[in-house]
């Protein structure tokens, strides 16, 4: 196509000429001190062109020869810059290939390559990934040393390249050195590097997945928890692993408290999700009957006792068990309730457990020794519910004189693992 286009502007030109110049009947005279020269038209326009043309290449080569060091420098110039990115790309690649000792060898390189170049002094992003590269590569050799001191190098590299090239590579960095801190163990030195992140960064998900590990390392589970909620609401787990996971830390925050009021505070900084979640609620009471705030327990597992045929299975056992902790001191206006919740589930040892346990500390003992001894004989408990259930038996035998049932029951207690 362009041998076409060509050929129609040879044409073109041709036809042109012929056109202007074919009859030649024009003359040029130059006077000159006495002389006279005369030239056709044609000729003159062909001498003119042939000057022009002559004029336009020597001044070309002067100019050649003017700026041959000049670009003789730039020449230099891109061939140390083409050297330091064929170094860098060699250290990224080494790196991926777990080949730390040269990635970290070209790396070097590619940082003295870059320190002798004035154009390369300005590119911020390329000190710091050489940098980091270099950094990386020791961190992998466990030089943590040598590590530390070219992260130290950071953010005065990072700074050349003005504001907006500086900032990106900068945040990039102090992540990496976040993780870093991480795998050396080291939870505080990660949560400040991570407090340093702008606030739009700090809420990206890589950065609350390191915030994550640091709070649960340095065993700060409430923060954790707030955390790990944030990450699930930018779905950086899946829903099973998301709800298993604030589950775990919500547990670890109930175990961590020591007092009724450390309690209470814990309690109000739950999401409103955790306080609708049966299994942190019931391990929330069960915290509190252990701290002996068995009526507080009692209010926070009302809601899911009146409710019992909207949980699962699981999470009923739970509230069920929850409530046989917290059963001391119950109120008569709980019997409604755990009345119809025996008929209703009368196959579920949990529940049997828990109503029989609220019978017994209203000394209603005929309803509780039914429910008890259905209970007690159930494999589906764990032991330790099942060893109580029969030490209580122990005792309710003893009340009435029987020292035979209650041997028994102290026999079948003491049999179970």
């Amino acid at each position: 196509m362009r041998i076409v286009i060509w050929l129609v502007l040879l044409f073109v030109v041709a036809v042109v000429a012929a056109t202007t110049l074919g009859s030649n009947d024009g003359i040029v005279t130059i006077y000159w001190r006495g002389w006279r020269t005369d030239l056709s038209l044609n000729l003159f326009v062909l001498v003119v062109v042939a000057g022009c043309f002559a004029f336009t290449s020597a001044a070309q080569a002067v100019n050649a020869l003017v700026t041959l060091p000049k670009r003789a420098g730039e020449w230099r110039a891109l061939r140390r810059e083409r050297a330091a990115q064929a170094a860098l790309r060699e250290a990224l690649s080494e790196y991926f290939s777990a080949r730390y000792s040269r990635a970290h060898k070209a790396a070097t390189r590619a940082i003295a390559i870059q320190q002798d170049s004035a154009g390369l002094q300005a590119d911020a992003e390329f000190s710091v990934l050489a940098h980091l590269l270099a950094a990386g590569s020791l961190h992998r050799l466990q030089d943590r040393t040598r590590r530390d001191e070219l992260l130290r190098k950071l953010p005065s590299a990072g700074r050349k390249g003005g504001v907006a090239g500086g900032r990106s590579a900068d945040d990039g960095a102090r992540l990496l050195a976040a993780e870093w801190a991480l795998d050396d163990r080291d939870a505080g030195r990660a949560l400040d590097l991570l407090s340093e992140l702008p606030p739009g960064v700090a809420r990206r998900t890589q950065a609350l997945r390191l915030k994550l590990q640091a709070c649960r390392l340095s065993r700060r589970p409430l923060e954790a928890l707030h955390t790990a909620r944030l990450l699930a609401k930018h779905q950086g787990f899946s829903p099973v692993a998301a709800q298993g996971l604030l589950r775990s830390l919500a547990f670890e925050a109930l175990e961590g408290v020591h007092d009724l009021q450390q309690l209470q505070r814990l309690w109000d900084e739950f999401d409103a999700a955790d306080r609708r979640d049966a299994l942190v609620v019931a391990r929330a009471a069960r915290r509190a009957a252990a701290l002996g705030a068995c009526e507080e327990a009692r209010n926070w597992l009302r809601p899911f006792w009146e409710r019992l045929g909207e949980l699962g299975r699981e999470e009923r056992d739970e509230i069920a068990l929850a409530l046989m902790d917290c059963a001391d001191g119950i109120g008569t206006d709980w019997l409604p309730r755990l009345e119809s919740a025996a008929q209703e589930y009368l196959h579920e040892p949990a529940v049997l457990v828990a109503v029989g346990m609220a019978y017994a500390e209203r000394q209603l003992w005929g309803k509780a020794r039914r429910l008890l001894e259905q209970a007690a004989s159930s494999s589906a408990l764990p032991s330790v519910v099942r060893r109580r259930c029969w030490r209580l038996l122990a005792r309710l035998a003893r009340e009435e004189s029987d020292e035979s049932r209650a041997r028994d029951c102290e026999n079948f207690a003491a049999g179970l693992d």
